[in-house]
């Protein structure tokens, strides 16, 4: 294990070596470890010497610290103590002259040493405290030197794959060859967008970022899996994950993985802007399609064709209208990546484009549309607290029919919207008289008519009148059943009786005039009807 130590200036990755390693020095090899045999990994990046008995003051994390054990002679009731305070602050090991101050280490310091991990160092009585400075910063400024020329080599290796056009696959195949790890990068949702390692491990990584655990702590070796995040332009576009069977991914490793996050979020922000162009070309040419001006149908399905798009086939088109009290930029971009990702999965071959408040889908005929619909809608409510509502055509057997589907789609939708609400679905087939009543746009006649053919009835000024209003809705349904009426309203029979006599009172002889019966349908369709 290397704990890192960022440098402030640059964020550059600093480590040391560990007490282990310390000990493998010429000048140290008459050294003894007296107890902390788990704390060997310890990293020492400074070296300091114990001089007064209030050295907790002056001591720093990762120090190997070197007394001879004179500020000590006259306190060795407190050792055991000193122990556990300088492991509190982090240190890496405490290494002592034995037997000219200080004669032997009590066994409640020892004790207290192997129970903390915190190695007990013994020095040699010939060696000085310069040779061993001198040896051991001399080998951490080695490791330093290494760790760094090594960063820079994996730095340039990763900016020349963007040089060279290269994508995310690219990127992660790049960092498999400089850590010999498997990699992966996902994007904010989880899903895998490259990969690159043996298929075993790949596997292992993708069960990882399924699962969604937290990276486990490293192991005496180094870590099994690691993740860093994608962040380009202050926004989050995911995370690159490696895995070693093995657990040897060190600390080294980590920034490595960061500077190649940092690489790929680059590439993100590249492909984004590609995106865009590509998006903007996509949209103005479906846009020409849906209101007739892309030309010939021949024209249009060889330029669909350039799309990825199949228009010569039967299709069925969609429209998502987002539903108004919305941030309606980062809804419509949230509402188009959710019909991308849903028309990717049902109709590869679809057309999908986004314009100022909707999103518009050209989708085989042949499809489930209503699957299609609910994926985009979860996605869509999963990332937001908004909906849109959705509208679906008839089918439409050419480019030449799409322009008056796209009017059908819209029309279901916003409908949909007035009798349903937000977030509602209706196909162009369902509106029935609604589609004719939508066509009405003078709002104050549609009122007046209500008015004059409801009377009382057109508002709930009396508590009774929406019960009343029920009552004469479902007659009206049943064509005057009053026995089918009484028992779907759970009503007796005579009860019934009663109310229908009240309604011709207020209403007039419905039961008798047909044009009455058609008119107080209409009304009460109105009614339905919200923002009306």
């Amino acid at each position: 294990m290397e704990p890192p130590v960022r440098l402030a200036s640059t964020g550059t990755i600093i480590h040391g070596v560990s007490v282990g390693e310390v000990l493998g020095v010429s000048t140290l090899t008459g050294a003894r470890l007296i107890a902390g045999e788990s704390g060997l990994g310890r990293i020492v990046q400074r070296l300091n010497v114990m001089e007064v008995p209030d050295i907790l003051a002056w001591v720093k994390p990762h120090e190997l610290l070197l007394t001879t054990g004179y500020p000590l002679r006259h306190t060795p009731q407190s050792l055991d103590r000193l122990v556990a305070d300088l492991d509190e602050r982090g240190l890496a090991a405490l290494a002592i002259k034995l037997g000219r101050y200080v004669d032997a280490l009590p066994d409640e310091m020892v004790e207290q040493a192997d129970r903390l991990g915190f190695p007990l160092i013994q020095l040699p009585d010939d060696v000085g405290f310069d040779d061993i400075l001198n040896q051991v910063l001399t080998g951490i400024l080695n490791r330093q030197a290494a760790v760094l020329a090594r960063a820079e080599e994996a730095h340039r290796a990763l900016v020349q794959v963007v040089l060279a056009g290269g994508g995310l696959r690219e990127v992660s195949a790049e960092v498999n060859r400089l850590l010999d790890v498997a990699v992966a990068t996902l994007d904010g949702a989880g899903h895998v967008l490259a990969a690159a390692g043996p298929e075993q491990h790949v596997a292992a990584l993708r069960a990882f970022a399924e699962e969604g655990t937290a990276v486990p702590d490293p192991g005496p070796a180094g870590r099994a899996f690691a993740a860093v995040p994608v962040i380009a332009g202050g926004h989050h576009h995911g995370r690159m994950v490696a895995h070693s069977p093995a657990g040897t991914i060190r600390d080294s490793d980590i920034g490595i993985l960061e500077s190649a996050a940092t690489v790929a979020a680059l590439v993100v922000t590249r492909q984004e802007a590609v995106n865009a162009v590509e998006s903007k070309y996509r949209a103005d040419f479906l846009r020409d399609v849906l209101t007739g001006r892309a030309g010939t149908a021949e024209r249009v399905a060889a330029r669909a064709l350039a799309f990825g798009w199949d228009l010569s086939r039967p299709v069925t088109v969609v429209v998502a209208e987002l539903d108004p009290e919305c941030d309606e930029r980062t809804a419509q971009d949230r509402m188009v990546a959710s019909w991308t990702v849903a028309m990717r999965r049902h109709d590869p071959r679809g057309a999908v484009a986004g314009f100022s408040h909707e999103v518009v889908a050209v989708i085989d005929a042949a499809a489930d549309t209503a699957r299609v619909a609910k994926d985009a809608a979860v996605a869509f409510a999963e990332a937001l607290p908004a909906t849109f509502s959705t509208g679906t055509s008839r089918t439409a057997t050419g480019p030449g029919a799409v322009p008056e589907a796209y009017g059908q789609a819209l029309k279901a939708a916003r409908v949909g919207r007035q009798l349903h609400g937000p977030g509602a679905v209706a196909h162009f087939d369902q509106l029935g008289v609604y589609r004719l009543l939508s066509l009405v746009n003078d709002t104050d006649e549609l009122h007046a008519f209500v008015r004059e053919t409801l009377g009382p009835l057109a508002t709930d000024a009396d508590a009774e009148n929406a019960d009343l209003r029920r009552t004469l809705q479902v007659l009206l349904e049943t064509n005057l059943n009053v026995a089918e009426t009484a028992r779907r309203l759970h009503f007796h029979y005579n009860t019934l009786r009663y109310r229908i006599g009240k309604l011709e009172r207020m209403l007039g002889a419905f039961t008798e005039d047909a044009h009455l019966r058609l008119n107080l349908t209409l009304a009460l369709h109105v009614l339905r009807m919200r923002g009306i």
